[in-house]
């Protein structure tokens, strides 16, 4: 079955870190654009940060810019999300996707085109 399988998320406090994972199943992200997304409690989803394929140059919405990092193993087939100093506004559900065919930017800012999505992790930043 071709998924994507999150995991690490939790309850953390402001200014600790987190990393959370995404492992493919069933095939390789070698080809794909990866990117994270971060669906705040009563708020859309919205695009963190991404990896294009085409050009392995990472982007970074500006509210986690210096403090998240996005990366991926692609032997181990896992895309992660690096996450210090954390902020209660960081608060939401994170689901990692992959896209092969994916095109402008709203892949990056929404999601648009996205092939494979990971259930969600629960992080919640708070004291």
């Amino acid at each position: 079955q071709l998924q994507l399988v999150e995991s690490g998320g939790g309850l953390v406090q402001p200014g600790g870190s987190l990393r959370l994972s995404c492992a493919a199943s069933g095939f390789t992200l070698k080809d794909y654009s990866i990117a994270w997304f971060r669906q705040a409690p009563g708020e859309e989803r919205v695009g963190v940060s991404c990896i294009s394929a085409s050009t392995d140059i990472p982007t970074y919405v500006d509210s986690v810019k210096g403090r998240f990092t996005i990366s991926r193993d692609n032997a181990a087939k896992t895309m992660y999300l690096q996450m210090n100093f954390l902020k209660p506004d960081d608060t939401g559900v994170y689901y990692c996707a992959a896209g092969r065919m994916v095109y402008g930017s709203r892949w990056c800012t929404r999601g648009d085109g996205m092939d494979y999505w990971g259930k969600g992790s629960l992080v919640t930043v708070s004291s």
